[in-house]
């Protein structure tokens, strides 16, 4: 998920990839990374999108490279992972 953060990760998705169970995967994941896999590709998300905001790029530009098609969605989950808007603390 690291490699391609903006594409449509499923937990099918990403079992698949590792060649395991999707109950395996989650229970796997959580364990050793203290959150469910999609939990932690929105905090990584964020963790990116965070980052390039900082650098001056804009929130379209932003939601896109991180695999989200709507601004309004972005920002209600950044909003909501990092506790701010995308525009500022």
């Amino acid at each position: 998920m690291h490699e391609d953060v903006a594409r449509r990760w499923t937990i099918e998705a990403l079992a698949r990839e590792v060649g395991m169970s999707r109950s395996a995967l989650t229970l796997r994941f959580s364990r050793r990374v203290g959150r469910p896999p999609l939990d932690y590709l929105t905090r990584w998300r964020m963790i990116l999108a965070e980052r390039e905001l900082a650098r001056g790029r804009g929130v379209p530009e932003v939601a896109a490279a991180v695999g989200y098609a709507s601004q309004s969605a972005f920002a209600h989950a950044f909003k909501r992972t990092m506790g701010h808007t995308p525009r500022g603390k």
